[in-house]
């Protein structure tokens, strides 16, 4: 069956969501950086081709942007071709509309936000164009100033370094978040779920569960999810209540709760949540709270330029020698020596 020539010859004549289907296609642009995700790329753009196919209307148009006309090479070494710059497009020389920008970015993201990419992303928001950040993209947002004090999620590796850097916005462990004019995605297989969102927001539900169904998906994971398991549970079977204690311990890293605390709020008894950690986890709840603390320093270490000995209070501990022997019971190294492992691009503490 031939497509129809335009939208509006089928709105009336189609099952589908009509109502939802604007008279034109939504024109994206997705802005490549240089070390970008191709999952997290391709994860975004092609539930919008699906979208396409299944509903056998040009409900979207997509374009690739760089920074300049050369290929971006990616995170795995592939490069991918530019259709337009973002010199081209603030200039207006393009005649197609933009009704949504999506910025993937990758690694050094500290280093990546330019005076012409500042101002770009800039007059784009000024404009009214939805934005979209896809990863480590959070963090250019927030550089900017643009995301204020909305919500807002980030790949889980940089989200202790987030929250010590950022104070404003308000990080959350999600895969997706839309508040206001901007949408922040944690990236990889999430970009997938935000698109499908963004799909059912402009073309219905309808055509939003056929698209999970032409790419073999059981039906797309709500934004509020959380992108990681609690620390130290990848696997089934564990109780609700375990889960519960230890995401009480996750979010308690800077003050830390006593165990009698951490028991009475998930509901068990002190001795229940002993014999929980044994059979489930095989540490005793204290020592995996303190492996909790430990993780979450690392990443901040390893992620920021944050000051030893602030990374220590951000996580706890109030002597930094009993910091440093927890630091090396648990990953063979000193915190100096962990920090003299971080590659030159990881940014100061401030951004």
């Amino acid at each position: 069956m031939n497509a129809p020539a335009n939208i509006s010859a089928i709105r009336s004549s189609t099952a589908l969501d009509a109502p939802a289907i604007a008279d034109r296609p939504i024109e994206l642009l997705a802005l490549v950086l240089p070390g970008f995700s191709h999952l997290a790329l391709h994860a975004f753009l092609e539930p919008f081709r699906i979208a396409n196919t299944v509903s056998r209307l040009p409900l979207f148009r997509w374009r690739i942007a760089g920074l300049d006309a050369r290929s971006v090479v990616g995170a795995n070494g592939l490069s991918i071709a530019v259709d337009t710059t973002i010199a081209k497009q603030d200039a207006g020389s393009q005649k197609r509309k933009l009704d949504h920008l999506a910025v993937v970015s990758g690694e050094p993201v500290e280093h990546q936000l330019t005076p012409q990419l500042n101002a770009f992303l800039r007059i784009t928001a000024r404009h009214g164009v939805p934005v979209t950040a896809i990863g480590t993209a959070t963090w250019l947002l927030a550089q900017t100033g643009l995301l204020g004090a909305a919500r807002c999620t980030i790949h889980w590796s940089r989200l202790p370094a987030f929250s010590e850097v950022f104070t404003q916005p308000r990080i959350r462990d999600s895969l997706f978040i839309k508040d206001g004019q901007f949408s922040t995605c944690a990236g990889e297989l999430a970009a997938f779920d935000l698109a499908v969102d963004l799909i059912a927001g402009h073309a219905g539900a309808f055509i939003a569960q056929e698209v999970c169904r032409h790419a073999i998906v059981e039906g797309q994971r709500s934004g509020s999810h959380r992108q990681t398991g609690p620390s130290g549970l990848a696997f089934a079977g564990v109780s609700d209540k375990l889960r519960m204690a230890i995401r009480i311990m996750e979010e308690n890293i800077e003050c830390p709760l006593a165990m009698s605390e951490i028991a009475q709020r998930a509901g068990v008894s002190r001795r229940q949540l002993e014999r929980l950690f044994s059979e489930q986890v095989g540490l005793p709840p204290l020592r995996q709270y303190l492996r909790i603390r430990v993780d979450h320093a690392r990443r901040l270490i390893e992620g920021t330029r944050l000051p030893i000995i602030d990374v220590a209070m951000a996580c706890g501990f109030i002597s930094p020698s009993h910091f440093a022997k927890c630091f090396r019971d648990f990953n063979s190294m000193s915190p100096q020596q962990c920090r003299s492992m971080v590659p030159a691009w990881v940014g100061p503490g401030l951004g």
